[in-house]
């Protein structure tokens, strides 16, 4: 190839005219600058689930009962889904789960509205079955966890219904901080016991049944329409539905203003209690709780993560002597440790470049070369954030990967211009951009 064959394209223009090279240099530079500093950091790609989730609770009702009651009447409904992929179904004792799989790219929003029509439109569900839920599912990515517990030896709450409120009190500062999900973990759920010994029943001629559909007769929250013509209406409820010991305790039983009445806070002992099954966290033998911190999907996980260590440091100042609190299991720090070897590897492998270089090259060449690594970054970053992409384990990996790359490149490029331009005695314009041609 000639010189004047090599001086011709793209390349060879940018190379005739030095300050349209630098202005687009320093552009890659500036936009890489404001990517960086707007770019979303987080443990993996954004990706969507496509499922949707349906479920179905019914108190009291067998897993069989629930398969033929519930789960094949909203299976036969949902199966002709449009860009349905899979369904697949759950039934056990007071609950039914339907999971629908769709086929990837799928509208998830117009999917859901679907789902929910189709749904509307099962009408033989049993009476006692509470309202069918239809939710699109959320990936969430964990950032850390946080263990709150009682001190051993020390004064402070011994049981675990004494770290209770503590642990909702803080879940909800979380949340009111920016963190977009907070789960609780060995925290029993409770619910409401109404005990009454046999004799007591025998003596008043009640049953246990006959309690029970006094309790939900007069404990009860329902819609009773709307008042207003302006949008949104005002919603009326007729509301009497009990949320504490003292209002059960209220419910009257039996009798009328003449004959006297009976309340159940009279013939029974109502109290709250932890419901069965649930998962119990212990630290060095005492009881604790365990609250798990995800970001949404559009989070960021290093700003969650300096959320978090700022309310820990706030948190732990509050808590009375007998309460502990400790972080563990903190995943944004992998991606943090992934991003310091990046830069890391980076800088040493700048510094070897140019030391390597101005010992075996000219400076000049050893100074390009050495600004082709920022620049080639920074490039790469303005289009990662132009497509939506953030930084994450994957894009990390590909860009240590590329680090190498990036710097043989450069290193071939001026070595090859370099000797053509001094052993075969090529022109200055056509060294580099034959070197540059070769190397794509």
């Amino acid at each position: 190839m000639t010189s004047g064959e090599e001086a011709t394209g793209l390349l060879a223009r940018f190379a005739r005219h030095p300050v349209a090279a630098n202005l687009l240099m320093a552009l890659m530079i500036l936009t890489g600058v404001y990517a960086l500093i707007d770019i979303n950091t987080q443990f993996f790609p954004n990706f969507d689930l496509g499922r949707i989730s349906v479920s179905v609770a019914w108190q009291g009702a067998s897993a069989s009962d629930m398969e033929d009651g519930v789960t094949r009447p909203l299976e036969q409904e949902l199966r002709n889904l449009d860009h349905l992929k899979n369904i697949t179904s759950t039934s056990a004792e007071g609950i039914s789960r339907i999971s629908l799989e769709f086929k990837q790219g799928a509208d998830m929003g117009e999917a859901l509205e679907q789902a929910k029509s189709r749904v509307g439109q099962v009408r033989n569900l049993p009476e006692d079955a509470e309202e069918p839920e239809v939710t699109r599912v959320t990936r969430f990515d964990p950032v850390a966890k946080v263990l709150v517990y009682a001190k051993q030896g020390d004064a402070g709450p011994q049981r675990l219904a004494e770290l209770r409120q503590r642990v909702q009190n803080m879940r909800d500062e979380l949340l009111d901080r920016g963190i977009a999900k907070v789960d609780i973990r060995g925290l029993p759920e409770q619910k409401i016991a109404v005990r009454v010994s046999p004799a007591r029943l025998h003596e008043l001629g009640l049953s246990l049944p006959e309690i029970a559909d006094r309790v939900d007769a007069q404990s009860v929250d329902l819609p009773a329409g709307e008042v207003g013509e302006t949008v949104p209406a005002s919603q009326l409820r007729s509301e009497t539905q009990r949320r504490r010991t003292v209002g059960f305790g209220d419910i009257i039983i039996r009798g009328g203003p003449e004959t006297g009445r009976l309340a159940l806070g009279d013939m029974a002992t109502i109290e709250r209690a932890d419901r069965d099954g649930e998962v119990r966290v212990t630290y060095q033998g005492r009881p604790a709780v365990e609250l798990a911190l995800m970001r949404s999907k559009e989070g960021d996980t290093l700003a969650s993560a300096r959320t978090l260590q700022r309310w820990v440091e706030g948190a732990r100042a509050g808590l009375p002597p007998g309460v502990g609190l400790r972080t563990f299991d903190e995943t944004w720090s992998l991606l943090k440790e992934r991003i310091m070897l990046l830069v890391t590897n980076g800088l040493s492998g700048l510094l070897l470049v140019l030391g390597i270089l101005f010992l075996f090259l000219r400076g000049r060449v050893a100074f390009w070369v050495a600004v082709g690594i920022p620049a080639s970054f920074m490039a790469a970053l303005a289009l990662l954030y132009t497509f939506g992409g953030s930084v994450n384990m994957i894009s990390l990996f590909a860009l240590i990967m590329t680090l190498g790359i990036i710097v043989d490149d450069a290193i071939v490029v001026g070595e090859q211009a370099l000797t053509r331009y001094q052993e075969e005695g090529e022109d200055s314009l056509a060294a580099p951009v034959g070197a540059a041609r070769r190397m794509w």
